[in-house]
């Protein structure tokens, strides 16, 4: 099959039974993670790389990369932001333009008026070890014009990974025999060499990079030897500072192909009482259609919600559903829920939060900042 007629739309059998798998199934680090995915979809080797690079040329697949838990390389939170409603667009074009260490940005609201309804502009931020969280939200703050901005750390995690292919068709209430598992927030100090390796390991891949020896180049532009570079990432993934190898698909904007992988994107809001936090977060988390949950502290502006969670989907009655599941759920498992909301997703930009210490520097010396300024 030449390029020109290798199927490149989600919806394609065969590129859908590889999507199931490579969106968010293999987790941590693998030394042969397209031999993993082909093992796992029961599609060959060759066919899995041949449409994988096909649907990254094409644009379906957006990026493929090595993820990281960057919760545990660098401090981080989600931060909602008041912005004059005449600045908004270009705060979000400069969050994502001209920040490298923002990494969702999105534009929200609300169905109604309700509490933190003001707070459009949402992002994720992460700062490199050393400097200040609170520090780079109020530059940020100056250099867009925002009115406020509340930082919502996450103190633990209970879902993280999208994979948008395989819940297409998922009912509402679809979960997991048992809780989810928590996974705790805690920052990794890394040496010079285990930098190196993982600067190389969560650079995204070229198209022509796609292929079954993926690791080989990435360990000569770390300087090191295959083996070590396996070694080292090896034992990066068992202190929890590697993520999951994935397949990114464009799931916000329409594809070349007319496609849309998903159209609502749905920020879930539950305050449930203090000391139940851990509880309700891992039976929120067992809820399959949940992409991400965790424990944020919302605080008074957003009437002190404390577990949050997305979910995505093609039509907005079904995503309430699925909301409306886990609330039912929730109050059978004996989880009073003071407060709930439903911040919806419009504009939106993912790329990855840069990470690197000395990449901080340059930047805040690009904007004519003192670096140690905002030191922590």
């Amino acid at each position: 099959m030449n390029a020109a007629t290798i199927p490149v739309e989600t919806t394609d059998p065969i590129n859908a039974r590889i999507l199931a798998v490579s969106e968010d199934r293999i987790q941590g680090f693998s030394r042969d993670p397209f031999g993993d995915i082909s093992r796992l979809c029961g599609v060959s080797l060759d066919r899995v790389i041949e449409r994988i690079r096909a649907m990254l040329v094409a644009g379906t697949i957006r990026r493929v990369r090595q993820t990281l838990l960057a919760t545990n390389l660098a401090d981080g939170a989600l931060c909602a932001w008041q912005v004059p409603p005449d600045k908004t667009e270009a705060a979000f074009d400069f969050m994502f333009q001209r920040d490298p260490f923002s990494g969702h940005v999105v534009i929200r609201s609300t169905d109604s008026a309700t509490p933190g309804s003001s707070y459009r502009l949402w992002t994720t931020l992460k700062v490199p070890q050393g400097f200040s969280l609170e520090k780079h939200a109020a530059l940020l703050a100056d250099q867009v014009g925002a009115e406020k901005f509340r930082l919502m750390p996450a103190k633990k995690l209970f879902a993280l990974g999208v994979g948008h292919v395989r819940r297409r068709a998922m009912e509402p209430g679809s979960r997991a025999d048992a809780l989810a598992e928590v996974i705790e927030v805690q920052v990794a100090r890394l040496n010079d060499l285990e930098w190196r390796v993982l600067t190389a390991l969560k650079r995204e891949f070229a198209p022509e990079e796609i292929g079954s020896d993926l690791w080989r180049p990435r360990a000569a532009e770390a300087g090191v030897p295959l083996p070590v570079f396996f070694e080292v990432a090896e034992d990066l993934n068992a202190r929890k500072v590697i993520g999951r190898f994935s397949t990114f698909l464009e799931h916000v904007k329409t594809l070349a192909t007319g496609e849309r992988v998903t159209k609502f994107n749905a920020l879930f809001h539950w305050a449930v009482p203090p000391g139940r936090e851990l509880e309700a977060g891992r039976e929120v988390g067992r809820h399959h259609i949940m992409t991400h949950a965790y424990w944020r502290e919302g605080g008074p502006e957003f009437r002190n919600v404390n577990i949050m969670g997305v979910a995505h989907g093609i039509d907005k009655e079904t995503v309430l559903a699925h909301k409306a599941a886990i609330d039912r759920h929730l109050a059978e498992a004996g989880i009073d829920v003071g407060y709930t909301n439903v911040f919806w997703g419009g504009r939106s930009e993912i790329k990855p939060s840069e990470i690197s210490p000395f990449a901080y520097a340059d930047w805040c010396r690009s904007l004519g900042v003192n670096p140690a300024h905002l030191q922590s």
